[in-house]
């Protein structure tokens, strides 16, 4: 199975910068996108290419957050957010259940400007999150999660490290947080294939950084270390534009 995730930034914005012409042409079986910024009303006009059907995580506020995947792969179950009222308003986690896994697509918290949201995001949503994640694999099936998680894992995972070390997606707090899950018996795929900088998912939209590669790899697939033999490759594609971020893939067999 062929997987692909991305933040559209806004799914009625990619729509109008070839968002269709990408899903005709990348061939995955399942794409997950996040930070949707609609509800399904909003694009029920809109013909999905190559038997896609959309299922949809929508924010209860309009024009914010959002998930949603398009399958081509009918799933056995589908369930909406993470079973916790506290953290399901913002429309953050759509998992599907497929025959051998779980795949959970995931747009998580950002601890914002001056870090207003850290606090929520490793002592709140983090632990919330792991729980959720070992609730699904308590019942026999190993995750796969995918999307933006707002972290940059290591210094390696963004350009400039030493001036973005207390900066929203580079604190300490944020990737110890996520270190604890992988050492929960999860792997960050991309680097089971990539040990090596330079390969990032997102760009600041100012000073011409994502022609010159000043990026970050906030964009993720993470799988359960019991699916490591399936793993066929992982791969970041920045030439797709359309979004500050770019789409991130995986293949399982």
């Amino acid at each position: 199975m062929t997987i692909v995730s991305w933040n559209v930034n806004g799914v009625r914005a990619a729509l109008k910068k070839g968002l269709l012409r990408f899903l005709g042409k990348c061939g995955a079986d399942v794409v997950c996108l996040q930070e949707t910024r609609a509800h399904p009303g909003d694009v029920q006009h809109v013909k999905w290419p190559r038997g896609y059907e959309a299922l949809w995580n929508s924010a209860e506020k309009r024009g914010y957050s959002g998930t949603a995947i398009l399958t081509r792969v009918r799933p056995e179950s589908v369930r909406t957010g993470i079973g916790d009222a506290v953290h399901d308003a913002e429309g953050r986690v759509l998992a599907a259940e497929f025959p051998d896994f779980w795949l959970v697509n995931a747009y998580q918290p950002n601890s914002q400007r001056g870090l207003t949201r850290l606090d929520y995001r490793v002592n709140e949503w983090d632990p919330a999150f792991r729980a959720y994640l070992r609730r699904l694999e308590s019942k026999g099936k190993p995750a796969v999660f995918c999307g933006d998680l707002n972290v940059a894992h290591t210094e390696m995972d963004l350009a400039r490290p030493k001036p973005n070390r207390r900066n929203a997606g580079f604190t300490d707090e944020e990737r110890e947080s996520f270190g604890r899950l992988l050492d929960r018996g999860f792997v960050d795929t991309f680097r089971e294939f990539e040990k090596g900088p330079g390969h990032y998912t997102w760009w600041s939209q100012l000073g011409d950084c994502r022609a010159k590669n000043i990026g970050w790899r906030v964009d993720y697939f993470v799988a359960s270390a019991r699916l490591l033999p399936a793993l066929r490759r992982a791969w970041i594609s920045p030439e797709v534009m359309g979004s500050d971020h770019c789409p991130v893939g995986l293949e399982l067999g």
